[in-house]
């Protein structure tokens, strides 16, 4: 059983404050999973306005590897923005982009030369992946897979697999999307060779009845898919997609938005495979919080488009840069892959004793720190149970921890906690999670009988 965990009265006064404010100031397009807002934060712990303490598992969707306000971070970024915030590189160039641009190509998979290009989002990195993949090849064509989530612009909103919310009514799409599967056991009720097979044959059948593959600039592919719900790769998986590609001369590209930076217990998930990208997209806990992305990969494919063709205004902002240098300086620093592979290891083996005893928890998955469940209504049948799932993460929030959902039937609990959280913070996060999957299991046990 689980210590008694205390429950927190949120919304506080300050927060319901702001929630009004909100309310009638902000368009409600945009979604919140909790009602509070943030004060500060530290390390893997957030404080709201109102002094409630948090113990953070959603690290700002992935993006807080290093943890919250790092002073060799903070640090960095006060000392670019004292000196200059902004001259646009396109027009007045500096050297916090350089040496970004010269770190990352060497930290990247692959024994050949490298070259970088940064920008604003995932989603910008996303676009300009196909870009570049496009002028490269002269092909039209961009390979995507079920599941997969590249963002919500006009192209990623196009190769983002799920309809709602990030689709319905926002068409017509962009053309020259194709869409592969992607191996997903549990639910192909095959094995992870099986389901290597079937989508590799399935992908040569596409080959034949839906795009020649000489028309084919690139397969972009999440080594473990994030929003779609945590599904990873199969040991072989990306090897035998590489294997296609090398066949019929598209290019590979590795989508690490989400996945990169010590998430899974390597730098970068490819490597758990083997597998040298062409291209890598990058975002996310490269900047720890500041707005940065970027390319990386081959560099006659990176030096096809001729100048002018790509950048923007922010792309590559000086503070961002200095954020992601201090960044690269931790990850070297400090073991933070050890630390992934250590955190998973403990966050699946509780998961693992918690699926004995819940039969909501279909399916447990996950690669090093990078770790989710599937909740359903019926283990036979595996009907997706997205109400149970809402309902842990309120439990949860009540409790103290900061947690977020994913998967196509919005059903997956997932685990992004920053890689810094103490033994002692993790295991007070697990039992909160496990004290609110208790009372959503106690309750759904109570309905049941009395249906």
């Amino acid at each position: 059983m689980t210590k008694n965990i205390s429950y927190l009265n949120i919304p506080g006064e300050k927060s319901r404050e702001l929630l009004t404010r909100r309310q009638e100031f902000v368009a409600r397009g945009v979604a919140s999973t909790m009602n509070v807002f943030a004060a500060r934060a530290d390390g893997a712990i957030i404080e709201d306005v109102d002094g409630n303490q948090y113990i953070d598992f959603a690290g700002g969707i992935g993006a807080m590897n290093i943890g919250h306000a790092r002073p060799e971070v903070t640090r960095a970024i006060a000392e670019q923005a004292a000196k200059f915030t902004h001259t646009c590189f396109s027009v007045m160039m500096y050297e916090p982009y350089i040496a970004l641009a010269e770190r990352l190509v060497k930290l990247t998979p692959g024994e050949f030369p490298k070259k970088a290009i940064f920008f604003n989002s995932g989603a910008e990195a996303v676009e300009n992946a196909v870009k570049i993949a496009r002028w490269a090849t002269g092909r039209p064509a961009i390979i995507v897979f079920d599941n997969a989530y590249h963002g919500r612009t006009l192209m990623t909103m196009t190769m983002t697999s799920k309809v709602v919310p990030y689709k319905y009514r926002f068409g017509p799409y962009a053309p020259e999307v194709y869409r592969a599967p992607f191996p997903y056991p549990y639910r192909m009720n095959m094995t992870p060779q099986q389901s290597i097979d079937y989508c590799i044959q399935e992908l040569e059948r596409m080959f034949v009845g839906d795009v020649a593959p000489d028309q084919v600039a690139a397969i972009i592919v999440e080594p473990v898919q994030g929003e779609g719900g945590f599904m990873v790769a199969p040991p072989g998986f990306l090897h035998a997609l590489k294997t296609v590609c090398e066949k019929h001369n598209i290019l590979f590209v590795a989508d690490e938005i989400q996945s990169g930076f010590c998430r899974t217990g390597r730098m970068f998930a490819v490597e758990h495979d083997g597998v040298e990208p062409d291209l890598v997209i990058i975002a996310k806990s490269m900047g720890a919080g500041m707005p940065i992305s970027g390319v990386v990969g081959r560099a006659e494919i990176m030096d096809a488009p001729p100048p002018g063709t790509l950048g923007g205004t922010y792309s590559g902002n000086p503070v961002a840069c200095a954020a992601a240098l201090a960044v690269l300086d931790l990850y070297e620093k400090e073991d933070y892959a050890a630390r992934s592979r250590e955190i998973g290891h403990i966050i699946t083996k509780r998961f693992l004793n918690l699926q004995e005893r819940f039969p909501l928890i279909g399916d447990v998955r996950g690669l090093g720190g990078m770790a989710a469940m599937e909740l359903v209504a019926d283990r036979a049948t595996k009907e997706p149970d997205s109400h149970a799932a809402s309902d842990v993460l309120a439990a949860a929030h009540h409790r103290g921890l900061v947690l977020i959902k994913a998967g196509m039937y919005d059903n997956v609990l997932r685990i992004l906690v920053p890689l810094c959280v103490t033994d002692e913070q993790l295991h007070k996060g697990l039992d909160i999670f496990e004290a609110a999957l208790e009372t959503v299991a106690e309750a759904e046990s109570i309905t049941s009988s009395v249906s």
